[in-house]
């Protein structure tokens, strides 16, 4: 672990390597498990005033969840979260014609009817960011349903990092990713 600004961050997003591999997941990560996706309180807002936007996206199950608990929830955890679908896939979630789990509001951002592109932490993906009172904690989540995803990264040598560079200066701006940048390349000297 290492300190960046207010921030304590995993060596493992350093050294662990990853890229999304779709193809041989199909988006699992938006379908399986036992919450829905984190949100921050300000996305809580975003996500009540892009919904009617972004509604013509979703499958039919997806808005009756919506319409039934909100358009996010608070977790078994006390955080707030996106609902889910029979307490399975992302309440946002919709397949392509292979059955590939992609996100609605993302599909909507690329239509350009919201200017908001998805949940951050879903845009961090594999990084999970926990946030205490005095700083926010950086860490790579292994999870199995990725196997594929780091042996791809390895194969094109991408280390977590780098696949989520976008996203990490969307959460904590490019000075901070700079000083993370410079981490690395200490590691590696």
């Amino acid at each position: 672990m290492f300190q960046l600004g207010k921030t304590i961050v995993s060596e493992e997003i350093l050294e662990e390597d990853f890229v999304c591999n779709l193809s041989a997941c199909k988006g699992a990560c938006c379908v399986d498990g036992d919450a829905g996706a984190p949100l921050d309180k300000e996305e809580t807002a975003i996500l009540d005033d892009i919904y009617e936007d972004v509604k013509p996206f979703l499958r039919k199950e997806g808005v009756a969840a919506i319409e039934a608990q909100g358009t996010f929830v608070k977790g078994e955890d006390g955080d707030w979260e996106t609902p889910l679908v029979n307490e399975s896939e992302c309440a946002y979630v919709i397949f392509d014609g292979k059955g590939t789990a992609l996100c609605g509001i993302e599909e909507a951002y690329n239509q350009k009817k919201v200017s908001w592109k998805k949940p951050v932490s879903c845009h961090l993906y594999p990084v999970r960011i926990k946030d205490y009172s005095q700083f926010s904690a950086v860490n790579y989540h292994k999870w199995h349903i990725c196997d594929d995803a780091c042996t791809l990264g390895k194969e094109l040598q991408v280390p977590v990092y780098k696949f989520v560079k976008d996203a990490l200066i969307r959460k904590f701006g490019e000075d901070w990713y700079r000083e993370l940048e410079e981490v690395a390349r200490g590691l590696e000297a």
